[in-house]
């Protein structure tokens, strides 16, 4: 009879370790003394917008600042050149977003999952707000005539980016021509045109 107390005490016990491992873990300690360096975790400085695609991200994550391990949070200060300064279309694997503009015009969207693929857009103004939900592809485009500041606070430590065009067409190595151009519905040259643009781009 005690073997058969020991069986149901046992079998009990796994089945409630089951349900208690099915969320996520409780930091192991209160918080992190992070190095008192913190040259590169300041978001007041503009970003460098001189580029292609007309912005800048400046993440503060858990890279930037130590104290932040285990937290569960990380912050971005997103800067946008005038007339069409662009966030291309990216994911965050391990993160949900939510954006606050500062200054400027942004037109902003994600897109939803298959089947649907539905496209969520919205014109913001400083002072609205934008959730991109996690690992969804979205997107901010500077549609006005100065520059635009936003900041976003994301739900990881170490939210990851994948921006969706460089690790398309910028992928080392790179991806077969033949699946690209069959996935995307592209001559096979225009696949190498922009596999060449891109490769160079990120390496």
């Amino acid at each position: 009879m005690k073997g058969v107390h020991f069986l149901v005490a046992f079998l009990f016990l796994a089945l409630a370790s089951s349900f208690a491992s099915a969320s996520d873990p409780s930091p192991l300690q209160d918080f992190c003394v992070a190095l008192n360096d913190t040259k590169n975790a300041g978001l007041n400085m503009p970003g460098n917008t001189s580029n292609q695609l007309g912005s800048k991200v400046t993440p503060v994550n858990v890279e930037q600042v130590a104290g932040l391990n285990t937290l569960g949070i990380s912050l971005a200060r997103i800067d946008f050149a005038p007339y069409g300064g662009l966030n291309p279309p990216h994911t965050h694997p391990r993160a949900t977003e939510i954006l606050v503009v500062l200054e400027g015009t942004l037109y902003v969207g994600f897109v939803t999952s298959n089947p649907d693929n539905r496209l969520i857009t919205k014109v913001l103004y400083p002072g609205d707000v934008f959730v991109f939900p996690v690992g969804l592809i979205h997107f901010q485009f500077n549609i006005g005539n100065t520059n635009a500041i936003a900041f976003a606070g994301l739900s990881s430590q170490n939210p990851g980016v994948i921006t969706i065009a460089n690790a398309v067409f910028g992928s080392n190595p790179p991806i077969n021509p033949d699946v690209l151009a069959k996935a995307f519905q592209l001559d096979k040259n225009v696949v190498k045109y922009l596999q060449s643009k891109f490769w160079w781009d990120n390496n």
